[in-house]
Formats: structure tokens, C-alpha cells, sequence
């Protein structure tokens, strides 16, 4: 498992939702001169989707050399279809990670955008419409989907760079002997510049080199926390280690508050349901977010550590599926996170360790059972989850 690397002198701003993330995209890509690597899980055929797929249409036109990589579940198999044709008309080289589950069931759900090797982004949000809902029934949402991506600047972006030209020849067809040199070339640590003030680091989750990374990113700001900590996640049902990390935070005497999406899928509520009275016994408060769909994975502890990623807190996207985070040593950053997910959380509804108190026990059963069989199946296709 690799450690963290933090790289000093970057420019992080933080991007809220696809109103903030979407304008500037297209103006970087509108920008490029050279070179767009890009990837995402879902590539949605809206308005959206439109916009973003024009502006790669547009800069390959001028002769800028771009790449993009779609997720075949995420996106869909003819939707993918459909837009690698639209591409690579326009002369953009165009790749879809694991179609038909060739490789295994592992996702690639990263978001990562890279301009010319001078600016990134990274994040949670996919190329869709916010007020649309990004499952099966496509739904039109009360409010636009809250989500955030990172734009970043500085020394950090080579990094963000290789690991995406890493997972773009990956996703091709590589001989045994390139795989080995590409590993070995990316275990190389960043190099080292001065202009920005943040420092920051870039933590991928894989099969291979860093299949613990996030968590690890994370077990450690826990383990370090001092006076708060605050998580925001869609999905919540993170292994024994996460769980204990919380706990042992919340009993030491730091605030420990879980912000959950809920609303969008009925079983993994139940999973995350079953965790509650224990998180409420050991002093953690958990709010439910219900204005719109959660989809951001965010978190802050104390005043100098955020994250802003594509991890969810639960077992597919830290034990199975490939996951990007940035994480961000800066107190004027971290204070600006802080304000986002607490007014998540004013939006939300605490719960209450009486409300669990008169749960009937069939109903109480019924979220026991839905975690042990999440747990069957993440233990089958995801090592390391317990």
C-alpha cells in the first residue's frame, strides 16, 4: 500500500456542482492548446452531456490531442456507442474501461480532468444535467444534485496528469513487460516547484499499488483529529477499520458528524441504517440529507484537512472500485468545505437516538439482513471489506 505524498505550491479552488464546474470545464477545454485527458464514470446524452461533448469535438478540431475514457456500466454500452462515434469523428481518441466486465467488475468511477498539463480537475461530479437523476429512472430532482470538484493548479497537476496517461494505456492493450515499466514509472514521486499555497496530495484507489490508499488518507486524518471532523457521503457502509476510526474519534472528544445522502436507493439506505444505532451510541451525530440527491464525497477534520473525490465511504468504491481524491492540507481551503457541508447539514434532519428506539423488530431485522448480505458480497468480490 502506498503513502500519501503531499506536494507543496498548489492553487486549489473548489467547485460546488455543475453550475460552477460545468462553465469552467468548457472554458478550459475551449482554452486547450495541446493536449485533454479525460475521464469519467457516466457521459450522459443531455444538454450536458452535449456542451462538454462539444467543446472536446471542438478542441480536437484545432488540432489539440485529446483523449477521453468513459465507464462502459456507468455510461452505458450504446449511449458509449454513440458518443465514441460522435468523438472520434472529430478526431478525439476515445476508450471505454472494461466493456462486457472483461477485466473483472471493478469501475473506473474517477473524474478527472487534465488541461495541457497546466490545470486539472478533480472530483465527484460526472457529465450529466444536475437537476436529472443518474439512476435508472432518471427522475427530475427537487433541487440540482449537490456535488463538488476540485480545480487545481501547481506542481500537483503532473502528478494528476500521469496517473490519467497511466490509466488511459491500461485501458488499452499493453503487454506484460509495458505494464511492469508503466508501475514502475508511477511510483516515482512528484517533483517539487514553488507558486501556490496549498499543499496537496493525489490519492487513487486500484487493484494493484494503491488498493488502500483512500481509506488509508482517511484512517489517518481520524486518527490525527483533534477537535472535529465532518463527512459527507451518499452512500455509507465503510468496513470495520472506518467504523472504528469514527468511534474512537467521537470517544476521545472530537465531533463527529455523518451527513448521508438517503432517498435513492432503498437497500443501501437499509445497510446504512443498520449502522446507526451504534454510530449514535458512541457520540457520532448523523444527518440525513433529503433536499436533493447527495452525490458529494467530501469531508473536513479540525482547520487544515479536507478531501474532495469520487470515493464514496463505502465498500465498492474503497475496496473494489478505481476511485481519485485530492486531499488538501490549507486552512483557507479546509474553511471554505467546512461552510459548504455545514449548510448540508443545516438542509438535512438529525437523527435522533429515539427515533430508533420504537423500531419494530421486524423492520429492525430487515436492516440487519440487508448489511450481512451487502457484507456477503462485498467479502466475495471486494478484498478487504469487513
Amino acid at each position: 500500500m502506498r503513502h500519501v505524498t503531499f506536494v507543496d505550491n498548489n492553487e486549489v479552488t473548489l467547485l460546488e456542482s455543475g453550475t460552477a464546474y460545468f462553465p469552467a470545464l468548457v472554458a478550459a477545454l475551449d482554452a486547450a492548446r495541446y493536449d485533454v485527458l479525460f475521464e469519467t464514470y457516466i457521459f450522459a446524452e443531455d444538454p450536458t452531456g452535449l456542451e462538454v461533448r462539444d467543446a472536446l469535438v471542438r478542441a480536437a478540431r484545432r488540432g489539440v490531442k485529446v483523449r477521453v475514457l468513459v465507464d462502459w456500466i456507468g455510461t452505458e454500452h450504446r449511449p458509449a456507442q454513440r458518443l465514441g462515434t460522435a468523438l472520434m469523428e472529430a478526431g478525439v481518441q476515445y476508450r471505454v474501461f472494461n466493456p462486457w466486465c472483461r477485466r473483472g467488475i471493478a469501475r473506473s468511477h474517477r473524474k478527472i480532468v487534465v488541461v495541457d498539463r497546466e490545470l486539472a480537475f478533480v472530483g465527484g461530479i460526472n457529465i450529466n444535467d444536475d437537476w436529472q437523476c443518474d439512476h435508472a429512472d432518471k427522475h427530475r430532482l427537487p433541487a440540482p444534485r449537490w456535488d463538488f470538484t476540485v480545480q487545481v493548479r501547481g506542481p500537483l497537476v503532473t502528478e494528476i496528469h500521469d496517473e490519467a496517461q497511466g490509466q488511459w494505456l491500461r485501458a488499452g492493450r499493453l503487454k506484460l513487460r509495458q505494464r511492469i515499466e508503466l508501475f514502475k514509472e508511477m511510483r516515482k514521486e512528484p517533483a517539487q516547484s514553488c507558486e501556490f499555497p496549498a499543499k496537496a496530495a493525489f490519492v487513487v484507489r486500484d487493484n494493484l499499488r494503491n488498493r488502500g490508499t483512500i481509506q488509508r488518507a482517511y484512517l489517518q486524518a481520524l486518527g490525527r483529529a483533534k477537535d472535529s471532523v465532518l463527512l459527507a457521503t451518499p452512500y455509507f457502509a465503510p468496513g470495520r477499520k472506518f467504523r472504528k476510526a469514527l468511534a474512537h474519534a467521537a470517544r476521545r472528544g472530537v465531533r463527529v458528524t455523518l451527513l448521508i445522502g438517503v432517498g435513492e436507493f432503498v437497500i443501501q439506505d437499509m445497510v446504512a441504517h443498520s449502522f446507526y444505532p451504534k454510530l449514535l451510541a458512541d457520540g457520532i451525530k448523523v444527518v440525513e440529507y433529503r433536499k436533493t440527491q447527495l452525490h458529494a464525497k467530501v469531508a473536513v477534520v479540525d482547520d487544515d484537512w479536507a478531501t474532495v473525490g469520487s470515493s464514496n465511504c463505502d465498500g465498492l468504491s474503497l475496496f473494489l472500485n478505481q476511485e481519485a481524491n485530492v486531499v488538501v492540507l490549507d486552512e483557507r481551503f479546509a474553511a471554505t468545505m467546512r461552510e459548504h457541508i455545514e449548510r448540508g447539514i443545516a438542509d438535512g434532519v438529525p437523527v435522533r437516538p429515539e427515533d430508533y428506539a420504537g423500531i419494530g423488530w421486524i423492520r429492525r431485522a430487515s436492516y440487519g439482513l440487508a448489511y450481512m448480505v451487502y457484507k456477503l458480497v462485498m467479502r466475495i468480490f471486494a478484498i478487504g471489506y469487513a
